[in-house]
């Protein structure tokens, strides 16, 4: 089943989810999940050097068989080492994963680079005119840190991923009213945190009324995480998701043919969702 695409602003196009390899498998072997992700349908692999397994990533793309051409593979800058660029720094990740390029790199966290953030943009700016990526962008920015670096860029982010679902959504409007004057892509991660994170929260009976309406519509099952999914992906978001399960990776993919959800069911899950203002990941984000 083709994965669609969303349009990055610099011409390139990136597979609309991605699978993680941080969380679960944070500073562990890869490799198996890879090959299973890739096996089952993903195309899109979303690394970092702060993960601690590029190597493993790398050893799961050459064991699935399938063509680098065929695959888009995002990484990012962890804290720069004294004397690095983020340049060099992208240099050692391609060697790890055994590539020669990546699709998408992206600075991590802006706290890992205070004070420096203009010129570690120009470093990634560097290392995508030289080929090391097609595209930039960045991680964990609030809209104070895109504003900083957008005074100085030539190449504005195309991406930034960060902590994205109904209960932060009400919080990210600074950011995105930023993404879309630039039209920089939202990428989220902690996506379903509501209902794998957060249960007894008041989304929980609008994602079941939800959830009945479209598997009444499609005449097959539906899950609680693909309304989720389904409402990022009808926003406009990058999802990045992760399983160790077949079944459940090919569910992640499948949300791509479930039914669309209405307007009033993507304004409803966007209020109600308001109602709670809950980060899952905080230490990712400036005190609030």
């Amino acid at each position: 089943m083709p994965i669609s695409t969303l349009a990055l602003n610099d011409g390139h196009q990136v597979p609309w989810i991605a699978f993680g390899t941080g969380t679960a498998l944070f500073g562990k072997d890869a490799e198996e999940a890879i090959r299973l992700a890739i096996d089952n349908g993903f195309t899109h692999l979303d690394g970092a050097q702060v993960y601690r397994n590029e190597d493993t990533l790398g050893d799961g793309i050459l064991a699935s068989g399938k063509p680098r051409s065929e695959l888009f593979v995002t990484t990012k800058l962890g804290a720069l080492q004294p004397g690095a660029t983020p340049k060099s720094a992208l240099q050692e990740s391609l060697k790890k994963m055994k590539v020669d390029y990546v699709d998408l790199y992206l600075i991590h966290q802006a706290s890992q680079h205070v004070g420096k953030l203009k010129e570690v943009w120009k470093g990634m700016e560097e290392a995508q005119k030289a080929g090391l990526t097609k595209s930039i962008g960045v991680s964990n920015f609030t809209a104070d840190h895109l504003k900083d670096i957008l005074e100085i860029a030539t190449i504005p982010p195309a991406v930034n991923q960060l902590e994205a679902h109904p209960y932060v959504w009400k919080a990210l409007q600074p950011n995105l009213a930023i993404h879309k004057q630039y039209n920089i892509v939202t990428s989220s991660y902690g996506g379903l945190s509501p209902i794998f994170r957060g249960k007894g929260g008041p989304l929980d009976p609008v994602i079941e009324q939800i959830r009945a309406r479209l598997e009444t519509t499609r005449g097959a099952s539906v899950s609680d995480g693909q309304v989720l999914n389904k409402w990022l992906k009808q926003k406009g978001v990058l999802v990045v998701t992760t399983s160790s399960k077949a079944e459940r990776i090919r569910e992640y993919l499948d949300t791509e043919i479930v039914p669309e959800l209405t307007a009033d069911e993507i304004a409803l899950i966007e209020t109600i969702g308001g109602e709670l203002h809950k980060r899952y990941f905080p230490g990712n984000w400036p005190p609030e």
